[in-house]
């Protein structure tokens, strides 16, 4: 097998990332352009995928019923991704710019 490149969707679980790689081609009878998804389960030994970067996955060997690929390399790192339940949010209390009185 060769290896594959992807988009890391999710990496929720410890040393492994969910990855989408995409597969385009163009269906010859109706002359339209087609796009396919498939997540693939991938580990990440050094837990440094971030939602957004694109992998390299390499095969290997079985690591547990779903994964069977690794991380060889980060092609392009993306932008840190944070939860809009993560962010900080500005207390409102102070400096609102309402008048008490």
């Amino acid at each position: 097998m060769k290896p594959i490149i992807g988009v890391v969707l999710s990496n929720k679980m410890q040393k492994s990332v969910v990855v989408a790689s995409y597969h385009f081609w163009e269906d010859t009878v109706h002359k339209k352009k087609l796009q396919r998804r498939t997540k693939l389960m991938a580990h990440d030994e050094k837990n440094e995928c971030n939602i957004g970067d694109w992998v390299r996955l390499d095969p290997s060997r079985p690591l547990s019923r779903k994964k069977r690929w690794v991380v060889a390399e980060i092609v392009k790192k993306e932008k840190v991704y944070v939860r809009p339940d993560e962010a900080p949010s500005p207390n409102i209390t102070q400096n609102s710019g309402i008048p008490s009185s």
